[in-house]
């Protein structure tokens, strides 16, 4: 029973340590944000929208965070935090906007530049896909903003299945999941993820980043199909830059 109860003890105090560090982490990350990113002409508070867009409830992911945290958005007014905040300033930051989208975040071994260690061993072709995948001069252009693989993006889509032959294929690419949605008086292309008995969760198409909805049930009417084309999402690449990203994706399948 001894035994028993230091064990019980040991992972309360476990517990409890993981929580006041997350809670730290999440103070720390509150501070740099309010001085370095809700500055009134960028993020509001608590990530509400003012000049830049909202991130509170926005879907985003762990890994889409750190990489637009530390990368930025070329071509928007979202700059590159890597070089101008200290490690644990970027990873409390990081942590914070992670929770506002009701994430639990926890620094990856890769750190905050969104890039993985372990995948030195591909091919150069393959490198370059991967960094095309994941460009951030595309904006939200790029594959990564609905799909996920090796831990970079955002899994709105489910993954591919099969990898295309070539680039033609991949604008092609059949989009079944993707269907018509009315919802509070529009219309639009969307990608159901649940249909709960509390709620319906969905994601807008209609524009890059997608937007994750969350709907009362019966307040939502589908239609099958819909006029969305994945062609209209990756035409910020041309097909030899399309070419490497495949030899990516079968390296990934097939590593």
């Amino acid at each position: 029973m001894k035994t028993a109860g230091l064990v019980l003890a040991s992972v309360l105090l476990a517990s409890a340590a993981t929580a006041f560090a997350q809670n730290r982490l999440l103070i720390e990350g509150e501070q740099v944000f309010n001085r370095s990113c809700a500055t009134g002409y960028c993020h509001g508070v608590k990530g509400t929208p003012a000049g830049a867009p909202r991130l509170a409830a926005r879907g985003f992911d762990q890994a889409y965070i750190e990489s637009t945290v530390a990368r930025g958005l070329p071509g928007t007014s979202m700059p590159p935090f890597a070089g101008s905040l200290p490690r644990p300033e970027l990873d409390a930051v990081v942590g914070y906007v992670a929770n506002l989208n009701g994430i639990a975040y926890s620094p990856t071994s890769t750190g905050a530049n969104g890039v993985g260690q372990a995948k030195d061993a591909l091919s150069p072709e393959a490198k370059r896909g991967r960094d095309l995948f994941s460009d951030a001069v595309r904006g939200f252009g790029r594959c990564s903003t609905c799909h996920e693989l090796d831990g970079i993006g955002i899994p709105v889509a489910t993954p591919i299945a099969k990898v295309p032959e070539n680039a033609a294929a991949l604008r092609i690419l059949p989009t079944p999941s993707v269907r018509t949605a009315i919802f509070e008086n529009q219309t639009m292309p969307a990608l159901l993820l649940s249909n709960g008995t509390h709620a319906v969760l969905f994601y807008d198409l209609t524009t890059a980043p997608p937007v994750l909805h969350t709907a009362q049930p019966g307040t939502i009417t589908w239609r099958d199909a819909s006029d969305w084309n994945h062609s209209s999402f990756v035409r910020a690449y041309d097909d030899a830059e399309l070419g490497s990203i495949l030899t990516y994706l079968r390296s990934a399948a097939h590593p």
